[in-house]
């Protein structure tokens, strides 16, 4: 039986990843900073699935923290066949009005984590030939979003490093995919301070995780590099900036996202 690592699983899309792979008798790795909701997501999924689960409570904003994680799972002489790098956040405001510390932290969650975490397991998959990368992307990857900047950011790397390593990778057995969701259905909006009116409230504009789940495991079978899913509105968002002047995109942007 395989098993899959899952950080962020604690609520989302993380969850969402956690029981769908659950269903398809996929052994789990599940990390957040939330023991309880950890624990008590592990013994469901173990009591419907009848499946291993190993629940490991660390802080993914804390330096070293990816090597700190890999350590732990080497430790439990545990082999990861599918790493799913969904940990993440954002902040909504104008930059500098925002935390400093906060926008750092982001950085370390979205990025450091993600870039570690993928440096440590990557060797591992190609010299056994086999495994599979989802790196949690976002539609924002595609644009600059004022009053989300340093998220859009650090989504843009996730989306550029994970399709590069896909082109390195691609004949070596191991499967790595960029997921660029839009609006789902999640604490993200919550956590990111967005106002109500902007869609924090608005499920009904909002696509499930377990929708974006299933089509992300779709294309990682297919060995796509990068999947937009939500629909054609999310379609035209990732391309329509490719074909408009960059000073005329940001601009407009900035207008949609201002309070």
């Amino acid at each position: 039986m395989k098993t899959a690592l899952v950080t962020g699983a604690s609520s989302g899309i993380g969850e969402a990843f956690a029981r769908e792979l659950a269903s398809r008798k996929t052994d789990l790795v599940l990390v957040a900073r939330s023991q309880n909701k950890l624990e008590q997501l592990a013994t469901e999924l173990v009591t419907e699935y009848q499946i291993k689960t190993e629940v490991i409570v660390q802080d993914l904003t804390q330096a070293n923290a990816g090597q700190l994680l890999f350590d732990k799972i080497g430790a439990k002489g545990l082999t990861i066949d599918l790493l799913i790098n969904n940990a993440g956040f954002g902040d909504y405001g104008k930059f500098c009005d925002r935390p400093l510390a906060k926008q750092i932290a982001m950085v370390q969650l979205n990025i450091t984590v993600l870039l570690e975490l993928t440096g440590l397991f990557l060797p591992q998959m190609k010299q056994r030939g086999s495994g599979g990368i989802i790196n949690i992307s976002s539609i924002a990857a595609f644009q600059p979003l004022p009053y989300m900047s340093v998220y859009a950011a650090t989504k843009a790397f996730v989306l550029n490093f994970t399709e590069a390593l896909w082109a390195e990778n691609k004949d070596s057995g191991v499967k790595i995919l960029a997921l660029c969701p839009g609006p789902t259905e999640s604490e993200f909006f919550k956590r990111a301070d967005f106002p109500d009116s902007f869609g924090g409230g608005n499920s009904g504009s909002m696509v499930s995780s377990e929708e974006v789940v299933k089509d992300a495991l779709k294309a990682l079978a297919k060995n796509q590099s990068t999947i937009v899913t939500g629909g054609i509105g999310n379609q035209l968002i990732a391309n329509v900036p490719r074909f408009v002047p960059r000073d005329f995109l940001v601009s407009a942007v900035e207008k949609q996202f201002k309070k």
